[in-house]
């Protein structure tokens, strides 16, 4: 039974929960105009499906969670192609890393400390920017895997149904994904 404070208030929306799923959104895809539309997309489903609230969760959470679904149709458009150029490419630029005849890194590759561990809050702002401009470069099906993974903490099995890949494919997906990230944080952080 819904009690009278967990009714839902669709007067208040765009006031209460706007800025903080504008923001949830822009951390995931990056695109500022996209994200506003997948806000107001999640505001109108809301509105749709607003009789199976069942007030068991917070109006926010019940938002983002139909906002989490509306990125995730997103991250399946964009990485509908699994073999395009891009991907290509990103193996490609991949394939030095490591040493053919034993597996290890390259010395040229070797990872380097990040200088993060500082907590200084200027400079944590400044690498989430370098970040995602990293996570830009990923190819649409990688930055997907990555989000969903590290982001929104999901799991391996529902990010396989959800993007249709297979697991083995999952974990290629995120180490390589791993690899560019580092490269590219590398070159444009430290």
């Amino acid at each position: 039974m819904i009690t009278e404070n967990q009714l839902l208030n669709p007067q208040q929306w765009v006031n209460t929960h706007a800025d903080y799923l504008y923001a949830y959104t822009l951390s995931r895809i990056n695109n500022e105009e996209q994200a506003k539309d997948l806000v107001q997309e999640t505001f109108l489903a809301a509105l749709q499906r607003a009789d199976k609230f069942e007030g068991k969760s917070s109006e926010r959470t019940w938002l983002t969670a139909i906002l989490k679904n509306k990125i995730v149709d997103v991250y399946r458009k964009k990485s509908s192609g699994l073999n395009n150029p891009t991907e290509r490419q990103a193996e490609d630029e991949q394939k030095d890393f490591f040493d053919e005849d034993n597996g290890h890194w390259n010395d040229s590759n070797k990872p380097l400390p990040f200088g993060i561990e500082d907590h200084d809050p200027l400079r944590g702002k400044e690498f989430n920017n370098i970040l995602q401009m990293c996570m830009q470069k990923l190819p649409a099906l990688w930055m997907s895997v990555f989000t969903m993974k590290h982001m929104d903490d999901a799991t391996t099995e529902l990010i396989c149904t959800e993007l249709r890949v297979t697991q083995a494919n999952f974990w290629v997906i995120i180490h390589r994904a791993k690899l560019s990230l580092r490269a590219c944080l590398q070159k444009n952080w430290i």
